[in-house]
C-alpha cells in the first residue's frame, strides 16, 4: 500500500481527529512510516529533522526509466562488472553533503506539477538538483550483479539516486530491486505496528510517547507555573538559551511536552504550544 493509504486507514478510523505522516514511502518500499495524530501532527517537522535509515539492493547492469522495478527493464551486458575496490570507493563519495538529481519518477514539484505526472503525460523537463545529506553508506553484500547497502541519511534524499550514482561511478547503471525505511530517528521496525493492527486494533493501545519526535532537541523541565505562562504566550523565567541553543523541548515535570521554545531577544518563547492534562 501507499503512505497514503496507511493514513487513510487510520484517518477513517479516526475521523475527527487530524492525522499526518512523516515521509512518503514509495509503493515498492516498505519499512516505518510515522504517522501523527492530533496535536501531534504539529510534530511532523521535528520527525523529518532526524536521520532516516535504509536498507537497499540494487541491480547493476540494468537500467528503467522510473529506477527501480516498476519501469520496462533494460539490461546492459556489456557494461563492465566493478571489482569490491571499486564500489567501496564510490560509495565513499556519496556520502557527506552532496548535490543529487532526483528520479523524473518521483512526487517532486516542478513547475507547479508532480514530477512523474508530467512524465506520464509524456512531457520532457529537466529534474532540477538538490543538496543532501548523507550520513554514512555501508556495503553489506556485494555478489554481482547484485548489491546491498545500508544508508544513513537526512530528510529529502533518494535512495534510488544514490544507487544508481554509485553505478555510474563504476561505470555501469543500476536499478533498485528492493528499499526498507528501518529507521526514523527513535523509531524503528522493531517498535512499528502492521498495517492489520492498524486496521483492527484498539488504536489507543499502539500510540507512542510524542516526545519520541523531539529526542534530538535540548530539553527544558518546567513547572506549573511555567507551563501556565507558556501557555499565554510568555517567555520561560529561570532559564536562557546557549549561543548554540534556537530550539528546544519544554517537559513538565511529569514527563509531557508542553511546548516547542525558541529563542528571541536571548529569552526561551514558545513557538508551538501542546495541550497537558
Amino acid at each position: 500500500i501507499t503512505s497514503r493509504d496507511a493514513v487513510n486507514i487510520v484517518q477513517r478510523r479516526l475521523r475527527k481527529v487530524k492525522v499526518g505522516h512523516a515521509g512518503t514511502l514509495d509503493p515498492l518500499a516498505e519499512g516505518v512510516l510515522v504517522i501523527a495524530l492530533g496535536p501531534a501532527s504539529r510534530l511532523v517537522p521535528y520527525v523529518q529533522q532526524q536521520p532516516k535509515d535504509y536498507r537497499a539492493t540494487f541491480r547493476f547492469g540494468e537500467s528503467s526509466v522510473s529506477g527501480d522495478l516498476e519501469g520496462e527493464i533494460a539490461r546492459h551486458p556489456e557494461l563492465p562488472k566493478p571489482n569490491r575496490a571499486d564500489v567501496d570507493s564510490a560509495a565513499k563519495l556519496l556520502v557527506g553533503r552532496i548535490q543529487q538529481t532526483p528520479p523524473t519518477h518521483s512526487a517532486i514539484w516542478v513547475d507547479g506539477k508532480r514530477a512523474y505526472k508530467r512524465i506520464r503525460a509524456g512531457e520532457t523537463f529537466e529534474m532540477p538538483k538538490r543538496t543532501v545529506e548523507v550520513y554514512s553508506i555501508q556495503v553489506l553484500r556485494y555478489e554481482y550483479p547484485e548489491i546491498e547497502l545500508d544508508i544513513s541519511c537526512g530528510s529529502g534524499t533518494y535512495i534510488r539516486s544514490i544507487g544508481i550514482d554509485l553505478a555510474k561511478s563504476c561505470g555501469t547503471n543500476a536499478v533498485m530491486s528492493f528499499l526498507c525505511r528501518h529507521r526514523v530517528g527513535s523509531f524503528g521496525v522493531d517498535g512499528s505496528t502492521s498495517v492489520e493492527n492498524l486496521r483492527t486494533k484498539d488504536l489507543e493501545s499502539i500510540i507512542i510517547d510524542p516526545n519520541v519526535a523531539v529526542e534530538h532537541l535540548d530539553q527544558i523541565v518546567v513547572d506549573r507555573t511555567q507551563c501556565t505562562r507558556l501557555g499565554h504566550g510568555l517567555a520561560l523565567q529561570g532559564t536562557k538559551p546557549t549561543a548554540k541553543q534556537s530550539e528546544a523541548a519544554a517537559i513538565t515535570t511529569s514527563g509531557a511536552l508542553r511546548a516547542i521554545v525558541r529563542e528571541k531577544r536571548g529569552e526561551w518563547f514558545p513557538y508551538r504550544v501542546f495541550p497537558t492534562d
